[in-house]
């Protein structure tokens, strides 16, 4: 959160006083809002996508088995942003045991199945959170891919 709070004087700078740039805005507050949830720690209850999961929030899966299913990310941070979770509630990879090696492999073949589909030839991202200090702010394990420009390094 300080590093961000340090970029609005540059961009105010930039701007003239007015932060009118919606998509820097809109990163901002997102990272600032996923960063503030991921310091808030692992919640109790349903997460967001065992809610997914089980038909209560509608969503459409791009992809979809009996081990994991993948869908858009509703807030994309590249041109091409999906998720893949799991079926099984896995909160985080922290959490895994050598018995999900199955489910966690499959899920990266999906990972590369669905990149290929979208047209990510030229490459793609692959992150997962892990905990506080990685940002986690579902509870879900999930795999983020990202992709159709160019990642910069180092990411976060």
């Amino acid at each position: 959160l300080d590093s961000l709070l340090q970029e609005i004087p540059s961009v105010l700078s930039r701007s003239g006083g007015v932060i009118s740039l919606p998509e820097r805005g809109d990163l901002l507050c997102r990272k600032m809002s996923e960063d503030v949830k991921a310091q808030a720690g692992r919640p109790s209850g349903p997460t967001i996508f065992s809610k997914i999961l089980d038909g209560s929030i509608p969503t459409t899966f791009n992809h979809e088995d009996d081990k994991c299913v993948e869908f858009k990310d509703v807030a994309p941070q590249a041109p091409v942003h999906f998720l893949v979770i799991p079926r099984k509630p896995i909160a985080m990879l922290e959490e895994a045991e050598e018995e999900d090696a199955g489910v966690l492999g499959h899920m990266m073949l999906v990972v590369k199945k669905v990149a290929k589909e979208q047209g990510l030839e030229k490459g793609y991202r692959v992150v997962i959170n892990n905990g506080v200090d990685g940002a986690q702010s579902v509870y879900h394990l999930h795999i983020h891919v990202m992709g159709g420009r160019q990642m910069t390094w180092p990411p976060g």
